[in-house]
């Protein structure tokens, strides 16, 4: 009898490709969603707000970073903290978070679009929105396989959006006329309170580095691979967005920016007088690639949960002509819409970042488990047990902070 012999994924992603895949995640609409939000919390103190909950992220991305080089397959969280506690219900509630996050965060970006469409055309903001979903769930069902290098091109036109508001704004602003003393915050714990409540909302725009070790089966030399491509895209998303935040409050003052829904764009008609056309478009391409994702991702998502029985069956089904869970991926589509329908954008970046925090303490609990029983594996990047620590009581903090804030 002819032994079946296993299709593995072909290991042909570099460093170079993980990284802009990273970055394809980060950057994704986050920045060019949230920034005006963010300024309406943290004023003049918003790149403290992002650089506070980059140094929050910093933490866990290094427990995501040993996890991937101790286990580089593609299960990711689910493995993670099966390795750990080895409990099916645990998985079960981790997977629905993971799946809420990324409705939260479609939902989220995806009001963003109707800010960036509506420099082009005037149109209702519900009908842009039901329109958006329905393209999207059609090109989710379509089975559009994105290859690696595809989404390098994606994020590189992210980049280059960024870039040209750096560019825009160092030649448009006399920065020896600004005194930056003012944006330094005094030490003062109603300050720092507001940086913090703006570092939770910030935060939302840091997510995606977690997804990059669902793709480990597919990076070459992954135990070494992972955690440098981790750290990476995590130092130069957060230099992109501290600039690009200090350009941002320098153009527009906060109070204003924080009323625009089209920021980034608002930002580049101040600075030039011109219509903000190419940014609009960047911006409105960044929304679409980064709603797409999370719509298959969680479609994906509850496949898998069909397939090992956390959902009923329907949700495993795959069509036959597309290759696609249609079922799974109308019903993502369909509570996309609702959330975005139903809570307005700070709501649902909250919300995203809320359930992040809770999946990031529970990684860093199961690296914390997981050391002390291997504390040295052979070949495997290894940092100190501090590191886990320090994530959970970072992740644990905002938690609270947010839920007083809420009080």
């Amino acid at each position: 009898m002819t032994k079946l012999r296993k299709v593995l994924l072909k290991r042909d992603i570099s460093l170079i490709m993980l990284v802009f895949y990273g970055l394809g995640n980060i950057l994704g609409a986050g920045i060019y969603v949230l920034i005006g939000k963010v300024s309406g919390i943290a004023d003049i103190y918003t790149p403290f707000s992002f650089l506070l909950a980059a140094f929050i992220v910093l933490f866990t991305s290094l427990t995501y970073a040993e996890l991937s080089s101790r286990f580089p397959y593609s299960a990711g969280e689910a493995l993670y903290a099966k390795k750990a506690f080895n409990s099916k219900y645990l998985s079960i509630i981790i997977g629905f978070m993971i799946a809420l996050s990324g409705i939260l965060s479609s939902a989220t970006i995806l009001h963003g679009f109707y800010g960036y469409v509506s420099t082009f055309i005037s149109i209702p903001k519900t009908l842009s929105s039901i329109s958006l979903i329905i393209i999207l769930c059609f090109i989710a069902i379509l089975g559009i396989a994105k290859s690696v290098k595809f989404a390098a091109i994606l994020t590189c036109v992210e980049i280059f959006g960024l870039l040209f508001i750096l560019f825009i704004g160092f030649e448009n602003i006399n920065f020896n006329e600004v005194s930056m003393v003012k944006f330094i915050p005094d030490f003062k714990i109603s300050i720092w309170y507001t940086i913090s409540i703006g570092a939770f909302l910030a935060f939302y725009a840091f997510i995606g580095f977690e997804d990059m070790v669902n793709i480990a089966e597919e990076v070459k030399e992954p135990t070494k691979t992972m955690p440098k491509a981790i750290i990476i895209a995590l130092i130069v998303s957060t230099m992109l967005y501290i600039l690009v935040t200090i350009v941002s409050i320098l153009a527009i003052n906060p109070s204003e920016l924080s009323k625009s829904v089209a920021p980034l764009a608002d930002v580049y008609s101040k600075l030039t007088n011109k219509e903000p056309i190419l940014l609009s478009f960047i911006g409105m391409f960044a929304v679409i690639n980064g709603a797409l994702v999370q719509i298959i991702m969680v479609s994906r998502l509850f496949y898998g949960m069909g397939e090992n029985n956390w959902l009923p069956k329907i949700f495993s089904n795959i069509n036959e002509k597309t290759r696609t869970p249609i079922f799974s991926t109308v019903v993502a589509s369909f509570l996309v819409l609702i959330f975005t329908l139903w809570l307005p954008i700070v709501t649902l970046a909250s919300l995203t970042s809320f359930f992040i925090f809770i999946i990031f303490t529970l990684m860093n609990l199961s690296l914390i488990k997981i050391k002390r029983e291997v504390p040295n594996p052979e070949g495997v990047l290894v940092y100190p047990i501090w590191i886990p620590i320090v994530g959970v009581i970072v992740n644990v903090s905002l938690l609270i902070i947010q839920l007083f804030s809420i009080i």
